[in-house]
């Protein structure tokens, strides 16, 4: 198993079917429908417009077992440094390590980027997603009570954020 650059060209077929399940299946999500092609693609094309990382981890057979990105926060000028990410994990390979090693090379993205702070937004029962976090050094900075509803029941969002070492040589504007 090795950490790769996905495209949508090759990977976004496996990245849309990972996405379904999430939504489908888990509240990693906050959504109801089905993702398509099209919205893939385009959100493909955001992260290399904006130089945000789509990370895979893919087998031997470059199966993609899951993959992991980064995107804005909140998107206000005075939040250039700080940025939310996801990681998401086929389900036959869930528990296996692969969502830590992709959490790793995402910090390592976000550091090399001189980025200053990384947000996971988890659902709070979600408790693999919120102990790998906590492992990583990820800090619990908040939870938002019954901010969605899905799956019959009003959900939690709990807010943990790493701090970089980075930039550097911060500037305003």
């Amino acid at each position: 198993m090795h950490i790769i650059n996905c495209t949508a060209a090759k990977h976004g077929a496996a990245i849309l079917a990972i996405f379904n399940d999430a939504i489908a299946n888990t509240t990693a999500l906050y959504e109801y429908a089905p993702r398509d092609e099209a919205r893939i693609a385009q959100w493909f094309a955001t992260k290399a417009e904006q130089h945000f990382p789509v990370l895979g981890m893919v087998d031997d057979q470059q199966q993609l077992l899951g993959f992991a990105s980064y995107g804005p926060f909140r998107g206000y000028p005075a939040n250039k440094y700080s940025v939310e990410h996801s990681v998401y994990v086929a389900a036959e390979h869930r528990g296996k390590g692969v969502a830590k090693a992709l959490m790793q090379a995402l910090i390592d993205a976000a550091t090399a980027q001189q980025l200053h702070v990384m947000v996971g937004a988890i659902d709070a029962t979600n408790q693999a997603s919120i102990q790998l976090h906590q492992r990583l050094g990820f800090q619990h900075s908040g939870t938002l009570p019954q901010v969605a509803f899905k799956f019959g029941r009003w959900l939690d969002l709990a807010f943990y954020q790493l701090i970089l070492p980075t930039p550097s040589h911060p500037i305003d504007g």
